[in-house]
């Protein structure tokens, strides 16, 4: 039996496949290294497994975790070698497991857009190019984060029509002051930002919020993907909840930057379980 786990920054999903076949589907944490112990990710996998599953059964693990370097692979091998004692297990970032939802083992380009941002080039077995998004402070244009950062901005500097005011002080219980205590001194500032992407998402009919969601998508052309040499020779596929949500918006600007529409996917373990399927 094969277990495939996408792990992002709050939930992992997990899907186990006999012969090609999903046979169970459940839901665990998502686990970051840097901020758990080993002892908590092995005690949270073995409370999220279904009470009829057998961990003995798998023999093969599949896990790609959202912010997991290479420094953790280590750490996520010995806490799924302490739940399926039998199972092989192979760790990578999510881009990979992206890509290969994404294209499968097709060379081609690939891009996650949801609370952040992330694109690469892939050659069907490994990833060749990755143009760094430089995250929530330094960039991570096109996604949930950039657009609530980009929307906070505005709004505390009054830079919004009044139409959007209005929309934006019902969804937003913070002055200034308190928003900027937020971003600076509270955890997971990108999550913050990030949560008013569906505020942006539901309101697309009012002019701000269809510009700001539009330019994101440009400054994500401008800033990152027009890097990749001869960009506009690939179509562009993307894995994520703003991609999916935004790409009546999206669409236009890829055509405006000379790139194909390809694959769109909300999440990647659709493409996961085709990609794994066979084995």
């Amino acid at each position: 039996m094969i277990l495939i786990a996408d792990s992002g920054a709050t939930t992992t999903s997990w899907c186990a496949l006999d012969r090609g076949t999903v046979c169970a589907q459940f839901e665990s944490e998502g686990y970051n290294p840097n901020y758990i112990t080993l002892d908590y990710m092995v005690a949270d996998i073995r409370k999220a497994l279904p009470a009829d599953f057998d961990p003995l059964a798998v023999d093969h693990v599949y896990f790609y975790g959202a912010g997991v370097t290479e420094l953790q692979y280590g750490f996520v091998r010995e806490a799924v070698a302490q739940v399926m004692p039998r199972a092989e297990t192979f760790v990578a970032m999510d881009l990979l497991a992206s890509a290969r939802a994404l294209l499968g083992r097709k060379a081609g380009f690939a891009a996650i857009l949801g609370t952040g941002t992330n694109s690469c080039l892939y050659d069907g077995e490994k990833i060749t190019l990755n143009i760094d998004s430089l995250g929530f402070i330094l960039g991570d244009e096109g996604s949930g984060a950039y657009m609530g950062k980009r929307m906070l901005v505005d709004y505390v500097r009054g830079r919004v029509s009044e139409e959007a005011r209005r929309i934006i002080a019902a969804a937003v219980p913070y002055n200034g002051d308190q928003i900027i205590d937020i971003i600076y001194t509270k955890p997971f500032p990108n999550r913050f930002c990030g949560q008013y992407g569906r505020l942006i998402c539901e309101n697309l009919a009012v002019p701000y919020f269809h510009d700001l969601a539009e330019d994101a998508f440009c400054q994500l052309f401008e800033q990152i993907i027009s890097l990749y040499p001869d960009y506009q020779s690939y179509t562009f596929n993307c894995v994520g909840s703003v991609g999916w949500y935004f790409q009546d918006v999206l669409r236009p600007v890829v055509a405006r930057y000379g790139m194909q529409m390809g694959t769109l996917l909300r999440t990647p373990m659709e493409g996961l379980i085709r990609f794994h399927g066979g084995e």
